[in-house]
């Protein structure tokens, strides 16, 4: 298995995912565009200290940016959204 630090890279912290966290008890993660579901649950847990209930991963497509005439592409990545046990929370975050 991967270690921690090669799966979750930060928690997205936004508006939406603020919003997401004190209605619905779910985190929002970066994690490496290469990590499964049953890693990023087994990384939470074991950093966090937490149960984890459930986890949904989206593509984020790269933006298509163009700079003096040139155009270019922003790097795709992962984003996990993890459901917690009720009651449970990630006190380093908050």
């Amino acid at each position: 298995m991967k270690a921690i630090k090669d799966i979750l890279e930060y928690p997205l912290l936004t508006e939406k995912s603020l919003k997401i966290r004190t209605n619905g008890n779910q985190w929002v993660f970066k994690v490496k565009p290469d990590a499964t579901k049953g890693q990023i649950t087994k990384a939470i847990e074991e950093r966090f200290q937490v149960q984890v209930v459930a986890v949904n991963t989206v593509n984020v497509l790269g933006k298509v940016k163009s700079q003096r005439g040139k155009t270019g592409r922003r790097p795709q990545w992962k984003k996990a959204y993890v459901r917690l046990r009720e009651g449970d929370g990630i006190k380093d975050i908050e």
